[in-house]
């Protein structure tokens, strides 16, 4: 899926790459209890089949040398809608098997593999500028955190009051960092270096600041038209993470 992309990429980068695999769960929407039966009786065996898909693209990266490899699982944070669970319990995919079962694939894609950082990311939709779910993490926070065992860094959308308040990081491990999307790549309007400080603070009632990170809140292109932002707006937002970040730890 990734592996000649990362290839083309790192042949032109100076500095390391991250790149992203796909959660097996994100096919979420591919399963239709009328039509899918024949191939799959049940989702979940859909969902196993693709981690191994992700699993063996994971160990493909690692031995063309890659460092940091990120599982997208946006599927994860819909999740934190009811009406989003209402939808997935119709097709046979209640939020408690998403929230146990599935996040356990999810963690054995990457489970054990060696040398390398690896990162979960959650949104709530990316598609063109417009979202899916709204909602804070306080539904998924307990079972995520206490499953998703194997990440480094936990990647979580934070650029609007649809994501809820910080509580719920705080039933993160102590070991692991907490990375706050709080720069939107849904709309080119700019946060402010002072914004993005307050929110940190906010966060860091919940979890020490060393183990605080910045980040956009998703990517610029979840599909290929983008979002409505200019490639002018991308750079200037990806420079007020940087020089956010690099203010605050250094």
């Amino acid at each position: 899926m990734v592996t000649e992309e990362y290839s083309y990429a790192r042949a032109r980068a100076r500095l390391p790459l991250k790149v992203t695999v796909p959660s097996p769960l994100v096919l979420f929407g591919l399963w239709n209890p009328k039509y899918s039966t024949a191939a799959y009786s049940d989702p979940f065996e859909m969902f196993a089949d693709a981690a191994e898909v992700g699993r063996s693209e994971i160990q493909e990266l690692v031995a063309l040398g890659c460092e940091y490899i990120q599982i997208d699982a946006p599927e994860l944070a819909t999740l934190v809608d009811p009406r989003v669970r209402e939808w997935t319990e119709s097709l046979g995919m209640p939020a408690e098997r998403m929230l146990t079962e599935g996040v356990d694939l999810i963690n054995g894609m990457v489970e054990g593999v060696p040398g390398v950082r690896l990162g979960i990311h959650l949104c709530r939709g990316n598609n063109v500028g417009m979202w899916m779910a709204s909602g804070g993490y306080d539904y998924i926070a307990s079972a995520f955190f206490e499953r998703a065992t194997s990440f480094d860094a936990y990647f979580l959308e934070y650029d609007d009051a649809r994501s809820g308040t910080f509580e719920p990081l705080a039933k993160a491990p102590d070991d692991k960092q907490v990375v706050l999307g709080l720069v939107s790549t849904k709309k080119p309007d700019m946060e402010t270096p002072d914004e993005l400080r307050t929110r940190i603070d906010e966060a860091a009632r919940f979890v020490p600041r060393e183990r605080l990170g910045l980040s956009t809140q998703c990517g610029f292109a979840s599909v290929a038209d983008g979002n409505p932002i200019d490639l002018h707006a991308e750079e200037r937002k990806l420079r007020l993470v940087a020089d956010v970040a690099h203010a605050t730890w250094g």
